[in-house]
């Protein structure tokens, strides 16, 4: 919960911003890498593979929805998120 408030702190637009593209994006990259971990010690659970699919195409969506509505904090968001080089 701690990690997450912080994750939401650091990727706010406004004061009250809990929801913007910016957090979810940054929610997502969170678990996605948590679960990445997961999976890598847990070959074989299959369920949570499809689970982080199904994340990833998520944070793609929420990507290009950032990039053709505001590309400033689209490339500002990937690269503190480290998502392109």
């Amino acid at each position: 919960m701690e990690l997450k408030s912080k994750t939401i702190e650091q990727f706010r637009v406004h004061a009250k911003d809990t929801g913007s593209s910016d957090v979810q994006i940054a929610l997502l990259t969170e678990r996605i890498n948590h679960l990445t971990e997961h999976l890598k010690a847990n070959v074989k659970d299959h369920s949570s593979r499809r689970g982080l699919l199904i994340m990833v195409s998520q944070r793609r969506r929420l990507l290009d929805y950032l990039h053709s509505t505001d590309e400033g904090r689209y490339f500002s968001v990937t690269k503190k998120l480290k998502l392109r080089k």
